[in-house]
């Protein structure tokens, strides 16, 4: 039994594990948790193995690169049109597979630990961005003045008075909190 290619569906607790010979057959469908398939694939031969490409490949690529294996990342659309069949997590590992053998298929390299921070550090920044543009922007509900965005700060406020309750010391960081929103709100009305 000559393996191929190997194709493995990542799940959030099991890995679905396709081996596919040189005529395309499948030879070996397995199913693993993370500590299995390390140890499963550390004692294999070395061979060609594609993963979905997610947040989670990129640990899992690097671990099997270790173990001496070519790993390839594949986008999810790219080994889409590879199912045969209806969709399940042994039919969607053998369409890794088959994809990670194409010469022409485009992949996602392989990104270590610091790239991906970088990378999420990039997403909460463009995530606040947008929020901030937000709140300087108010929707006009169609197409209306500048006392509109009036009466959205006063019935923002009043909500937050009525939640306000003197007692406890988070009620004061609510109360800096609602005055930082009523000089954003101030500013954007004035503009």
């Amino acid at each position: 039994m000559q393996i191929h290619s190997v194709g493995i569906d990542l799940g959030k607790t099991t890995f679905h594990w396709v081996a596919l010979g040189a005529a395309g057959k499948v030879l070996v469908r397995k199913k693993f948790t993370r500590k299995q398939l390390l140890a499963y694939t550390a004692n294999m031969q070395t061979s060609l193995i594609g993963l979905e490409a997610c947040s989670g490949a990129h640990f899992l690529g690097r671990a099997l690169r270790k173990q001496g294996h070519e790993v390839r990342l594949i986008a999810a659309q790219f080994a889409k049109p590879f199912v045969k069949s209806n969709k399940n997590d042994f039919v969607d590992a053998e369409a890794i597979a088959e994809a990670v053998e194409r010469k022409n298929m485009r992949f996602v390299p392989i990104k270590t630990d610091d790239q991906l921070d970088l990378q999420a550090i990039h997403r909460v920044r463009d995530r606040l961005i947008s929020r901030r543009t937000a709140v300087i922007n108010p929707p006009s509900h169609g197409g209306g003045t500048g006392s509109e965005c009036e009466k959205i700060a006063t019935s923002l406020l009043k909500c937050i008075d009525t939640c306000i309750d003197t007692k406890h010391e988070k009620v004061r960081r609510v109360r800096i909190r609602k005055i930082n929103i009523d000089i954003e709100l101030d500013e954007g009305c004035q503009d």
